[in-house]
Order: C-alpha cells, then structure tokens, then sequence
C-alpha cells in the first residue's frame, strides 16, 4: 500500500514515529533492558515506521492510563489500546487486532463460583485505575464498589492488601499474579472481551487515521500478529477476525 506524503507529515510531527507502548498488559508489551520494550505492539509499531518509510521511536510507559495520555496530548503518535468510548474521544482507532480476556479472581475459599455473582452489594473490585477493564466495569457495575490499584500490574497486590473480594484484570495477568500463590482461583469464562486495537491523535484527518486502520487489516491477513504472538509466547489471546 503506497502512503502519500502528506499521511506521513501527519503521523511524523517530529520527524520519527513516536509509538506509545504500555507494558502494564503481558499480552501487548514487556519492559526490555536494551531496547525499553518488546512485544507484539513494539512489532507493529516497528513494521508501521517501516511502510512510512521513517525512524521509530519508542514511548514507553507503564499503564494503559499514561499511555492513553500521551496520544490524547500528541506527545506520540500511534498507540496500542483496548477500544473504549471514552477514550474514543480523542483517539482514533482501527479495528482490533487481539482480542483478550478480561477475567474475575477470588480467593479459594470465596462463596462466588460465576461472574454473574460478582455484581453485588458489598462485594468490592480491583481494577488496575485507567485501564480497559476499569472503564468497562465502571459503567457496568450497578452494586458492587470499584477499588482501584495503581496499575494492572499492582491489582492481585492490592487485593490482598485491603482484603477486597474480587480481582479484575486481563487473564494472563492474573493467571501470573495470582495462581502461583495457591490460594487464589479464576471465576470460569470471561466478564468482558477487550478488544485490542491501534490508536492515533484524532487531530492527525481522517486519511492518516485510514491508512493505519488498512495497516491493521494487512498485519491480520498476511499472518504477522498471529506470528507476532507466538514468538513472543503468548497464549490465550487470539486474532481478531477482519475488518
């Protein structure tokens, strides 16, 4: 797919591309010593500089909340997010390219056996504060009280420490967080599918925005995420189908 010029001033106002990479979700990102970042997002972004032809740059934060920022501010110019309405409002997005799962965990010895059950008076939840799942069970969550923990990756900590029912988080976050300690058990299934999908500034027009967007789709059709998500040995997280 040719890029005309004008696409690539827009997403280059620096003259790199400046990509905002969360490593707070295991499925998109780690923290990497050497280069500040690895995953299937940091693939991506790196194979998207290529077809504009341009330098990457790696922005590279630890929640989803701080990544999300840095593209409603323009301080980047691509990102990697779950879809959310909110976030929406300033964020164009492409269709998703994973699709993961947002799931509950209690204790063992918890009465709660469905994610049906979790919705109730004086059950409390942590979410990891700014993420997908937060705003999701934020609007969903009539009875039970939403807690809010740092970052994802303090929410099975946070749990513990105030004693609250129930954990929220993308599975393998949890499955890494809390299934070590013994005591602790995933609700079967999933409350939630989060779509994970590519973002830019909305003020970038409408054609930089298209041109990521058949970006997306190229990646999902020519095979590249699913091999993405292998090499990087990620399991649970599937492609998500076309546009």
């Amino acid at each position: 797919m040719k890029i005309s010029a004008d696409v690539v001033r827009a997403f280059t106002p620096t003259g790199k591309l400046r990509a905002s990479i969360n490593t707070g979700n295991p499925v998109l990102a780690a923290a990497d010593a050497v280069h500040g970042a690895r995953g299937v997002s940091v693939d991506l972004a790196r194979g998207f500089a290529q077809r504009l032809g341009v330098d990457l740059e790696l922005v590279v934060f630890e929640t989803a909340g701080q990544s999300v920022d840095a593209i409603s501010q323009e301080q980047a110019d691509i990102g990697f997010f779950a879809i959310d309405p909110k976030r929406g409002e300033g964020i164009h997005f492409t269709a998703p390219y994973v699709l993961i799962e947002g799931c509950y965990v209690v204790r063992n010895d918890s009465p709660l056996t469905a994610n049906e059950q979790v919705d109730r008076a004086g059950t409390r939840v942590v979410v990891g504060k700014g993420s997908a799942y937060d705003l999701f069970l934020t609007r969903e969550l009539k009875q039970a009280t939403v807690l809010r923990a740092l970052s994802s990756q303090a929410v099975v900590q946070t749990f513990l420490e105030q004693g609250a029912e129930v954990a929220a988080g993308v599975r393998q976050q949890l499955e890494a967080d809390a299934l070590p300690l013994g005591n602790l058990r995933l609700l079967p299934g999933r409350f939630m599918v989060i779509q994970q999908a590519m973002g830019c500034p909305r003020g970038r027009g409408a054609e930089a925005a298209a041109a990521l967007a058949a970006y997306v789709e190229d990646m999902k059709r020519s095979g590249f995420v699913a091999e993405a998500l292998q090499r990087h040995g990620i399991g649970g997280a599937a492609v998500a189908p076309p546009a």
